[in-house]
């Protein structure tokens, strides 16, 4: 559906879902959150049980063994599977906020890849499911990542990777691993979507700071219009300790990584 001429940009959620049902016919209501849930899950329990999970963790520790002969390290912090979260309908919802309205710099016509509405949200939204791995040194997110690359392709699925690094001080490499799920429909039948399952790696020290960041970052890209005054200049705020500190410890890290290179050529 085209654009009203006289469209307004939403500035919060209930202007959003105002907005979805004037411009696309889309009603937001406690239909929605159920529904939602009940394909995230599908989605879940499928990738659960799928041949390349259930290959990728029973590699856990041959990887590990492979990473400690060339580095003489410690890979990961444990090889137990890690947990696959489901992220929550508010969350996902603010997500296609930011998406189609926030973040479109082509509002109010589509974004690049087209509206995020009901009919492809599981399509459009990359991490519905997903789950992280934490390894202790910084060149075990490549390596591991590799690993993840190189399964992806025995088992001939599409595998997207980008090493994040943000100026809000995040580091993680994120892998989306797109596959063909069948979920159920609305009218109790059942379709096949290409949908994809967010798999993050980052080292220890930038787990534990994730966890502080997260509550800035979050507060951040639910606003719409900018700060006058940039977070890098106010160094009173908690939001310059938080992000800074990533950005230090992402330094470290690579330190680390440069001593212990001379020191095993030496």
């Amino acid at each position: 559906m085209a654009p009203s001429e006289e469209e307004t940009k939403p500035e919060n959620i209930d202007e959003y879902k105002d907005w979805l049902e004037r411009e696309h016919e889309v009603i937001i209501d406690e239909a929605n959150p159920n529904y939602y849930d009940s394909v995230t899950m599908t989605i879940k329990k499928s990738f659960e049980s799928s041949p390349f999970w259930t290959e990728l963790l029973n590699n856990l520790n041959l990887y590990s063994q492979e990473y400690t002969l060339e580095k003489r390290e410690k890979l990961l912090l444990s090889i137990a599977p890690p947990e696959l979260l489901m992220k929550s309908f508010d969350s996902f919802f603010l997500k296609t906020y930011r998406k189609n309205v926030l973040e479109n710099s082509l509002y109010p016509n589509e974004p690049e890849n087209g509206w995020i509405l009901p009919n492809n949200w599981h399509s459009q939204i990359t991490d519905t499911v997903r789950t992280m791995f934490v390894v202790k040194y910084l060149d075990g997110v490549e390596f591991f990542t590799e690993k993840i690359r190189e399964l992806s392709e025995i088992h001939d699925k599409k595998c997207d990777i980008s090493l994040e690094a943000r100026e809000e001080g995040y580091y993680a490499a994120h892998i989306n691993l797109h596959d063909i799920f069948e979920i159920p429909k609305r009218n109790w039948d059942t379709e096949k979507i290409e949908s994809s399952i967010e798999i993050k790696v980052t080292t220890q020290l930038q787990e534990a700071i994730m966890k502080l960041l997260h509550k800035y970052y979050d507060e951040r890209r639910k606003r719409l219009k900018k700060e006058e005054r940039v977070w890098q200049w106010n160094y009173r705020s908690d939001e310059f300790s938080a992000n800074y500190l990533g950005h230090i410890l992402h330094y470290v890290e690579g330190m680390i990584m440069e001593i212990r290179e001379k020191q095993r050529k030496g």
